[in-house]
Formats: structure tokens, sequence, C-alpha cells
């Protein structure tokens, strides 16, 4: 299929929305919401890029994805050789075509975004890997010979199984190194697995894409807490790793610090999404419970909260409210997210700041008493700062509240390793390779910049990656 549009015709060619659950039905299950481009809607969309010569949709993202070749392709109808760019730079293009944030990095630089809308890269990227991994099930020729690494290989021992773990193990296979992972939790994944909710990324999604990663050679050790199983220096003095890739994210929950949050209901958003999505409390055989609020509150704005805020509603909340001490210019959801969260029915309580959780005698959260706020002056984050405003206190009646506002390192690895160079925050101190202070120990994603994005978590991996690689073979 020939793809020789005129830049006019391209340009007048609109965006393609996604298909998708309507909310009435959505909110009463964890499917996926949206359904995926067909092939004749990703060609056409695919026909709108305009193959810029210097692209800057390239620069804006974070593995340096080759966006206009691989949209041609598909705009030609050839989805294999746009399968093939995509993985040349990018291992896990079903998860990015999902979660990452196109709106500010790719898709935010696009050409046509100047004038209209841009080319809906992660839709597209998402319709690639899909049809891929679809045509591999379905067909017997799909399945290739894999090469596996040496095993006289050096070995790499990878500390997390998050984006950045696995980017980083992806490219150390392919460069013939024998790896293994090391997850804390019973299942690998990550954040991908414990942390976005079936609805948005499917878990069948994010095993098909390790799977891929083990029939490479890969090795996975799970329920492995590095600090308590091995600490950092038995990886590198005992176990006969020659390099050390720390990819743990940042996972310890951070509280708001007012009274009663000891009561029984106060969840932080990483209990609450880790019972429902990882120990699949919301089934009615779940080993692990979650409490079933009827009226919910989350605080915070980000995309966690909208994915706390939305899975309260589809195990059985009657009302559900984002509280956030800013208003809506300010929240750092995704625009989709806030969307498809109004559409299902959350509220937005805004300009709205906590002071104190309420409970009963038996320490049962009842109500959280709140004050209203105004937007003053910019703080150091570029955001107008929240300003209490005087005698504007109120209650509102809950019996759930899911703390949403940020996280921070885990300090097991701080404490188990006392030569390895840590910033204030508690994060390890790296360069822009992932290289850190100690000998042989590299670094990347959540546990050196904070939270940050899944595509973000992969391009820090990446880099890694060649580090290590220069590192070992010297």
């Amino acid at each position: 299929m020939k793809n020789d549009l005129t830049a006019k015709e391209r340009m007048a060619i609109p965006r393609h929305d996604m298909p998708e659950q309507s909310p009435e039905i959505r909110k009463n299950n964890f499917e996926e919401v949206p359904l995926g481009y067909s092939e004749e809607t990703a060609i056409k969309e695919a026909q709108r890029c305009l193959q810029c010569k210097k692209p800057k949709c390239v620069q804006g993202c974070p593995v340096n994805v080759h966006i206009p070749e691989f949209i041609n392709k598909v705009a030609e109808g050839d989805f294999d050789s746009a399968q093939k760019i995509l993985l040349d730079t990018n291992s896990l293009p079903a998860i990015c075509g999902r979660v990452c944030p196109q709106e500010t990095q790719c898709e935010e630089l696009c050409i046509l975004a100047n004038k209209g809308e841009a080319v809906a890269v992660g839709r597209l990227e998402r319709f690639v890997a899909d049809t891929a991994r679809l045509k591999a099930e379905t067909s017997a020729s799909q399945k290739t010979e894999i090469t596996k690494p040496d095993p006289s290989a050096r070995k790499i021992a990878i500390v997390g199984s998050g984006p950045s773990g696995l980017s980083c193990a992806a490219d150390l296979l392919q460069a013939g190194y024998n790896v293994t992972l090391f997850e804390a939790l019973h299942e690998a994944g990550g954040v991908l697995v414990y942390g976005i909710p079936e609805f948005r990324l499917p878990k069948s999604i994010v095993k098909s894409e390790i799977d891929a990663l083990l029939a490479k050679g890969a090795n996975m050790i799970t329920n492995a807490v590095i600090g308590r199983l091995y600490t950092i220096d038995d990886l590198l003095d005992e176990e006969g790793f020659s390099a050390v890739f720390i990819g743990t994210g940042a996972g310890t929950p951070k509280f708001l610090n007012i009274p009663g949050e000891n009561l029984i209901g106060v969840y932080s958003s990483n209990e609450f999404l880790t019972r429902v999505n990882l120990m699949k409390a919301y089934k009615s055989d779940a080993r692990t419970p979650v409490i079933r609020g009827n009226h919910v509150a989350v605080f915070g704005a980000g995309n966690t909260a909208m994915d706390s805020a939305r899975t309260a509603l589809r195990i059985g909340a009657d009302n559900v409210y984002i509280m956030y001490r800013r208003s809506r210019t300010e929240m750092p959801a995704r625009i989709e997210e806030i969307h498809h969260a109004e559409q299902e029915g959350v509220k937005l309580d805004l300009l709205v700041n906590p002071l104190e959780f309420k409970g009963d005698d038996k320490g049962w959260l009842k109500s959280v008493v709140c004050q209203r706020m105004e937007l003053g002056e910019p703080d150091d984050s570029g955001r107008r700062r929240p300003v209490p405003i005087e005698g504007s206190e109120f209650e509102t009646q809950i019996d759930v509240a899911i703390i949403a506002v940020g996280t921070s390192s885990n300090p097991l690895i701080r404490q188990t390793t006392p030569d390895l160079p840590m910033n204030k925050w508690g994060y390890i101190e790296a360069d822009d390779d992932g290289i850190t202070g100690k000998k042989g120990v590299f670094a990347g994603g959540d546990i050196v910049t904070g939270a940050a994005t899944v595509i973000e978590a992969m391009g820090a991996g990446k880099k890694a990656a060649a580090a290590i690689i220069n590192y070992v073979s010297c």
C-alpha cells in the first residue's frame, strides 16, 4: 500500500478517536476501557503523519522511538515492519502505548499540534504491538528460534522488575549477557502489576512482555527482597555478578500527617491499589480483603489518584470524591484519565485541604474535616500556591480515605549499602547514564529521579544498560 499523500491531504484528515467502553458499563467491570484501533482506522490515522525530515516527536520520546518510520509502515499496512522498528528502541511498546503520557512528550512536539491535533502516536504504538502479539499467538509461523546468552557470558543482576529493570534487561540480553532479575513481590512487573489497574493496563499484556524476556534467557527470582535475601555487596562479591542495576522504584507512600490517619478505612494508594490489582481483592474469593466504602475520598490529583478513585467505583462505592488543594489547571493527572474518571461519576472537589479524619469509638473512619483554599503566588513547582481561606472549614461524611500524594524511596537498600551515595531525599545519586558512586553499581528510574513516568524509567534503564555493557567489557 502506498503512502504518497500530499502534506495538504494529510492535514485534512481528522484525528481518529479511540473506541471505548461506555461509562455506564465500564464503571462496573475491570475490563480495559479503550478498545483499540481497527486496521482501517490505524492506517488512516498513520496517514496524517507529515513524515518530517527533522521530526521533533522523536526528541520528545525518552527512548527515542523512530516515530515517523514506524508510522509510515503502518500507513503502508506493513505492520510487521512497524513492530520491528518499534522494538529497535522500545522493548515494551504494548505497555507504553497504553500508559505513557504521549500528550506531554512525543505528541506535544508533533508539528500538527501547532495547528490542530497531533498524530495519535500512542494509539498507533498500541495497535502495532497488539497486532504483533495476536499474530504471534495465532500463527505457528511466527515462532522463531531464539538465541539465548552463552552460559559463560558475564552475569548482570537487576534489582526490581518494573519498567526500568525490564528495559535494562532487554538490552543486556540483546547484547549477549546473562541477566537475573530480583523482584521483591511474588509476581514480576513492579508498578505495572501492583499500581496500574487492569482497566488501564491488562495484566495479560504485562505477562506477555515478561514471558518474552524469559524466553530470551532472562532469569526471574520473585519474593527476593534485596537488602534481606542478599545485599548489593553480596551480589557483587559472593554471587558472581559483574554489575548490578538498581531499579526498585519509589514505592514508599507519603501521608498527609494529620490527626486520624490511623483510623480503620484510611489507606495509602499503594496499599489500596496493591490489594485490588495484585491481590485481586475485588474478587469474592480473594484472600486479601479491601474495605468497600460507600463514600470514598481520594486525596491527590495525579494518575494514581485517578486510578484509586476509578477503582473504588468499580468495587462498589456510591460516591467517590477527588479532593485536591489546587484547581483543575494544576492537576498533574493526564487529561484523558481525568476525563474518564468524570465520565464514570468521580466528583472533583477542588481547592480543599484536609485537616483531620474523624472516627467512631471503635476506630472506624466516619468523616474528614477540610478547609477551602484559594490560589496565591507560584511555588517552586511553578504551580500557584494554595492559601487557606479563614473560617471555611467543612466536614464530609466518608468511610474510606485513600492518600495519593506521592511516594518516596524504600530505605532498605540505603540501610544495607552505606557506601552507595544518596541525596538528601534518600534517592540514589546517579549520572545521566545511570552510573553511581559505587563501583559496579548502576541505577535508574524512580529510585533516582523520584516518581516519574513508565517511559522515563524505561529510558533510564536503556541508558544504564549501555553503561553496564561499556563497564563490563573494559
